[in-house]
């Protein structure tokens, strides 16, 4: 529950501009300062209907990370973010998720039905802003249904939770089917708060279509004080699963992001999938301390069902201009027969840089070149991006709080592990 997430004192966050951030210990808690910093833009389309004009969700996040080809060089810088391997791995789109790319409305008169959603997500577009989803809650109780002109049915409710500690949940679910029952859609959303300053922006959706299809989506951001460090946070994250109805074929994501008001940030993603005879696995992640000091891993591979496997994978520490990086790439044949090609940098903050490796053909490097040392010591989305995104979390307001009546703090007894990835419980087959 949302109550058991404590602050010292309830999190009061103020917009004031939206652009660089710092941290203001507020009379009635942590406030949220922002100053300086240029606006993201959004595009946001809009579809015209016979009936009326529908907003159309823009189609990708924040977070997209773009892979390049590493190809080894030892008198040339490294592109560090997803090296070659030895085979190309599957494409990033999956062929069944092509024949419905877009959110399909049906066209139906105003204060009708809610408007059918029967489309799968995108792969690779990871984590959407607030403002992509377009939630928007009502405010009294809803639990009404209907049946459409073309013989499709819908059904849309809200309500409000609530619990100890000022815990307050409002939703609204809606949904529909066709007049045939071949393909359905779902789709919730909800925001949550409590006394302690903790708030949450919510949205799961899942769906088939009657080509057998079907989905499963998830988006959550939360804003808490993190109970060890006193620092406001927020956290984001996506998980989405989709799997065809007429081939071998299916994928799933897991995006997260986590933000504090000091600059320290951790991103990262886990992904696997199947198309037919191939399967492929990836996971990265990225950490930034706020001090300068940055950690980005990458691992992928993939394999067929004839027993080839190939894959690569990469790590770099920096800071200070001082660090290093390191690799392999590696391919496994189906009698077993391996070859792999690994590599190191090392980076003395001197403009001298140490470029070694080897591979299982004979190769070998071990040289000294001159050479700038180039990492990204901040995030390209950091703090006050984020800030600036999550307007409508930050705006969500809790229950009142009686007078003399204080939240219920409950810290544990140690700081909490490291988040991790968790097991694929996605079926591949």
């Amino acid at each position: 529950m949302a109550a058991a997430r404590g602050f010292a004192t309830p999190l009061n966050v103020r917009l004031l501009r939206r652009t660089d951030v710092a941290l203001v210990n507020g009379k009635n808690g942590v406030v949220l300062e922002v100053r300086g910093k240029k606006r993201r833009s959004l595009a946001e389309g809009i579809v015209k209907c016979c009936c009326s004009e529908i907003r159309r969700v823009s189609g990708s996040g924040k977070s997209v990370e773009k892979f390049e080809d590493r190809r080894f060089d030892p008198n040339k810088s490294s592109n560090y973010r997803g090296m070659a391997p030895a085979m190309p791995f599957a494409s990033s789109q999956s062929r069944f998720v092509s024949k419905q790319e877009k959110f399909f409305f049906r066209c139906t008169p105003r204060n009708s039905g809610p408007q059918s959603r029967d489309s799968p997500p995108k792969r690779d577009t990871g984590i959407a802003n607030e403002k992509d989803w377009g939630i928007s809650l009502l405010n009294e109780n809803v639990n009404e249904s209907g049946t459409n002109e073309d013989g499709s049915t819908w059904f849309r409710e809200s309500g409000e939770d609530l619990g100890d500690n000022g815990y307050r949940c409002r939703w609204t679910r809606m949904g529909g089917q066709s007049h045939d029952g071949t393909s359905e859609w779902k789709e919730t959303w909800w925001e949550k708060s409590d006394w302690t300053g903790y708030k949450e922006l919510g949205v799961e959706k899942s769906g088939r279509n009657g080509e057998g299809d079907s989905w499963w989506e998830t988006w959550r951001e939360v804003l808490h004080q993190d109970e060890w460090s006193n620092l406001a946070r927020i956290e984001r994250s996506a998980q989405k699963q989709a799997k065809s109805g007429t081939e071998n074929a299916g994928w799933y994501e897991n995006w997260w992001e986590k933000y504090d008001a000091k600059g320290w940030t951790e991103k990262g993603a886990q992904k696997y999938g199947r198309l037919n005879e191939q399967s492929w696995w990836e996971k990265w992640g990225e950490h930034y301390d706020g001090r300068g000091s940055v950690l980005k891993w990458t691992d992928k591979w993939a394999e067929t069902e004839l027993g080839t496997k190939w894959g690569d994978k990469w790590e770099e520490k920096f800071f200070a201009s001082i660090g290093s990086r390191q690799g392999e790439t590696w391919h496994v044949s189906p009698s077993a027969e391996r070859w792999s090609r690994t590599w190191g940098e090392e980076h003395f903050g001197n403009g001298k840089v140490h470029k070694y490796g080897k591979s299982t053909t004979g190769e070998s490097w071990d040289i000294v070149v001159d050479e700038e040392t180039y990492y990204e010591a901040e995030p390209h989305y950091g703090w006050a991006d984020v800030v600036g995104d999550s307007t409508q979390l930050l705006s969500i307001q809790p229950r009142e709080r009686p007078p003399g009546v204080f939240p219920n703090i409950d810290f544990g007894t140690a700081p909490p592990p490291a988040e991790e990835p968790p097991e694929s419980s996605f079926s591949q087959g």
